[in-house]
């Protein structure tokens, strides 16, 4: 039989599922499995019998391990963190014994509502994946004391089913214990391979000692960080670290509150720019990584789909076309929405609701306005194409873009907490995601979507002038800084008129450079591939992301690869200025919309129109850029260290280290 104990109510009040619980961290039970509380009494007891492992600063949560290995998590209220602990006397510390029931201390109700925070009780068992078979809740009023959920025990060839995550819960705690425990740090982040605390004393841990860590690589210090090197696992013991710290510590990851103030302080107002757009840079990363493998994906399914219509004669109209091409596109087309979803995720914001804005965003009525064309007329160079309640606005295309959702999630972020603060409790259920997707809909759609459209229309407009300037010369300016238009959606002014050049011209030497770029791009991640001997992870997506990149889609090589390491996205784009370059001195002209390598049958010139050697230009253009940007990349743009060797990091100073 499996073992079974008793959760204790840890105040009086109703047990209710984790499930009605307003935040979506322990709603979705991310940290485990458990109940809530709905308090009538501030006394607080001990849920169960066990050791204190971790008392909260803010004293908002209270971590215990019982002798069965069972740690139980109490959270006494839903964003009290920021009350800074006035609301809380408790009387216990960590390493004390406690016995189930015995008096933990008080918590002021009052105090927590006149602040505008719910005061739900949490109590939640946070290593639920290797030792939780089974919870029974017992629903309704207690008091405090009173048993209110019986868990059920693995037994323990159960348990050791599960040794890939105590692997990781080993690894997590040993590296909790070795920078200083709890009480040290004040927050940490995870990017593509490495743990990244901000402690209080950076003198506390052991270089040596933490790098021999079962599960560690390796260890650097860098931008006020100290980075734990984990490799591919790095989420898992990420995931660990969290329910070991508390739930707060991933709030600060999300919403970007890392103190690191004094570091601030000491930058030059030069420095506070390049720190901002470095941090901006990682949260579009960090937002676009998790979907970079279906982009791959997708992208590879659409260069399948090219090959079959180009050599194999599948006809575009064809109902096979049609359904792989959605398939292949699905992603790209909702990318607002995932990406929305991500976003929130990585800054804090509730990812349903910033998902639905993405939703709302490229809802195809919505699209219908935009693709009519039709303009009532211009304002300061942007056509308005609707009105809402009166007000004439732009409605640009949304579609494929993820800059506004980036802002969106943030957005969202910020006004949820403000909106919480003076919404009644018993409305915000419903109220709150009302009011949220209303303000930041219509925010992205009416002032930060035309902002966009609007500095889109100006660089079009100053491309457009430099391609009837010299063609050398915008092939090397266009090449060098196209793909960072792409980064912000700040390319869609220019699809327009590649489309028009092809429609009335039946050409587009434009089209031509933007293929070079992608071509670079793809480079570029094939040298990250070809140098990286020790992080498997890191090599398959650079392959697979340079594959995408030959067949016309980017996005994989830069955000998966790239600008995840800064230099590698500008020595690839210093190779697409050179190819670029070389695309302009050939006058290289493209007769189609497919680019990159996949694309070469749009640079065969039509019979009797434009230059016979075209194709051949085109194939020289591509090889000089991919050698530009794979030696440029290889020699100068990445080391292996910059993923799993991070002792190097701190000189290197790149993108990966901020």
């Amino acid at each position: 039989m499996n073992k079974k104990i008793k959760l204790l109510a840890p105040t009086a009040g109703e047990v209710i599922n984790l499930s009605d619980v307003s935040d979506p961290v322990f709603a979705q039970k991310t940290l485990g499995e458990g109940f809530a509380l709905k308090p009538s009494s501030g006394e607080i007891v001990s849920p169960v019998s066990g050791q204190v492992v971790m008392v909260a600063e803010t004293k908002h949560a209270i971590g215990f391990k019982t002798a069965e290995g069972m740690e139980v998590l109490i959270h006494l209220g839903i964003d009290t963190v920021e009350l800074d602990g006035k609301p809380f006397t408790i009387s216990v510390k960590a390493n004390d014994q406690v016995e189930a029931g015995q008096s933990l201390g008080k918590m002021d109700l009052d105090a927590i509502s006149a602040a505008g925070k719910e005061n739900t009780v949490i109590v939640a068992v946070t290593n639920t994946a290797t030792i939780l078979a089974d919870i029974e809740l017992k629903k309704g009023q207690v008091s405090a004391g009173d048993c209110a959920a019986v868990v059920t025990l693995k037994e323990a060839n159960q348990a050791t089913k599960n040794s890939k995550e105590s692997k990781y819960q080993t690894t997590a705690k040993a590296i909790v214990d070795a920078v200083g425990g709890a009480d040290n740090v004040k927050s940490v982040i995870h990017c593509f391979t490495r743990l990244r605390f901000t402690l209080k004393d950076d003198s506390i841990p052991n270089d040596d000692e933490v790098s021999q860590i079962s599960g560690v690589l390796d260890v650097a210090r860098a931008n006020n960080q100290y980075q734990v090197v984990i490799g591919q696992t790095v989420d898992d013991v990420y995931d660990e670290v969290i329910k070991l710290l508390g739930p707060d510590f991933a709030v600060q990851e999300q919403t970007g509150t890392v103190d690191n103030s004094d570091a601030k302080q000491n930058l030059s107002f030069g420095g506070k720019i390049k720190n901002a757009f470095f941090q901006l840079i990682g949260v579009i990363t960090g937002s676009m990584m998790p979907v970079i493998g279906l982009l791959a994906a997708s992208g590879m399914l659409k260069g399948i789909l090219n090959i079959l219509t180009n050599f194999c004669h599948m006809s575009t109209n064809s109902p096979t076309y049609t359904i792989i091409n959605a398939m292949g596109d699905a992603a790209f087309y909702f990318l607002p929405l995932i990406v929305g979803f991500t976003a929130a995720q990585k800054l804090g914001s509730n990812p349903v609701i910033v998902a639905i804005i993405g939703g709302f965003l490229i809802y195809p009525d919505l699209v219908k306005i935009y693709a009519s064309g039709k303009f009532s007329y211009f304002l300061a160079g942007v056509g308005i194409n609707a009105n809402f309640f009166g007000i004439p606005i732009h409605i640009p295309q949304y579609t494929y873009s993820i800059f506004p959702m980036i802002f969106a999630a943030w957005m969202a972020a910020k006004i949820e907490p403000w909106i919480k603060k003076w919404m009644p409790v018993t409305l915000r259920q419903i109220f709150t995601p009302l009011v949220e997707i209303f303000l930041v809909g219509m925010t992205v759609l009416i002032i930060v979507g035309p902002v966009i459209s609007f500095i889109s229309e100006g660089i079009a407009t100053v491309l457009q002038w430099l391609l009837t300037v010299n063609t050398a010369l915008s092939g090397l300016i266009i090449g060098a800084f196209y793909q960072v238009l792409v980064i912000f959606g700040l390319h869609w002014a220019v699809i327009p008129i590649i489309a028009n050049d092809i429609a009335s011209t039946g050409h587009s030497v434009l089209n031509g450079i933007v293929s070079v770029t992608m071509i670079a791009q793809g480079a570029g991640a094939l040298a990250v591939w070809f140098k990286t001997k020790h992080n498997p992870e890191l090599k398959g997506l650079s392959l697979s992301a340079a594959i995408s990149a030959a067949v016309g889609i980017t996005e994989p090589a830069m955000y998966g690869v790239n600008l995840k390491y800064g230099r590698v996205f500008i020595t690839s784009s210093i190779g697409a200025a050179i190819g670029g370059l070389v695309n302009g001195l050939l006058k290289v002209d493209m007769y189609g919309f497919t680019g990159s390598l996949i694309g070469f049958p749009s640079f065969v010139a039509k019979a009797g129109q434009g230059n016979p050697n075209n194709l051949l230009n085109f194939w020289i253009a591509s090889i000089v850029t991919i050698i530009a940007a794979f030696l440029l990349t290889y020699f100068f743009g990445y080391q292996e260290g910059d993923a799993t060797s991070p002792k190097q990091a701190p000189k290197k100073k790149n993108l990966a280290n901020l």
